[in-house]
């Protein structure tokens, strides 16, 4: 049997799933771990690293033993606009605050899918925001600024 491992889907996403874990273990390197009883500043990515890590190596292995291909073409657009989200989030959040950067990534990433409804993104966003606002501001009282203005 001869393993096409470039269009497997599975060897695909644990490549992914791999790569990011061992960034994200890398990026963490320089910050102190701590304990489980008392958490640094570098334990929750670290551990994330770790786990995505091991997860991408068990995907992988599946995809060895399964030689799944990938169906499809690659989503150009939701790829772009996903990612357009999350960079928007960050340069919106420092300027104009946590509402409209809340709103921003809700509108682009819904834009993303298939089927687009105004009312309901809408409502998602309010619901979202909400929640967000509720958790990190009002609840973590994290000093992130609600609106820039």
């Amino acid at each position: 049997m001869k393993f096409n491992l470039h269009s497997n889907r599975d060897v695909l996403a644990g490549l992914l799933f791999g790569a990011i874990g061992v960034m994200t273990y890398i990026g963490a390197e320089d910050y102190p771990i701590g304990f489980v009883e008392r958490m640094g500043p570098g334990y929750f990515p670290t551990m994330l690293g770790v786990i995505l890590t091991l997860f991408g190596i068990c995907i992988f292995a599946r995809g060895l033993l399964s030689g799944t291909p990938v169906q499809g073409e690659w989503g150009w657009k939701p790829l772009t606009l996903i990612t357009l989200s999350i960079l928007l989030f960050g340069l919106l959040m420092e300027r104009f605050g946590l509402v409209p950067a809340i709103v921003a990534v809700f509108f682009v990433s819904a834009l993303a899918g298939h089927e687009f409804h105004f009312t309901e993104t809408l409502l998602l966003t309010l619901v979202m925001g909400a929640f967000a606002v509720g958790v990190f501001f009002y609840g973590l009282k994290l000093p992130y600024p609600l609106f820039g203005w």
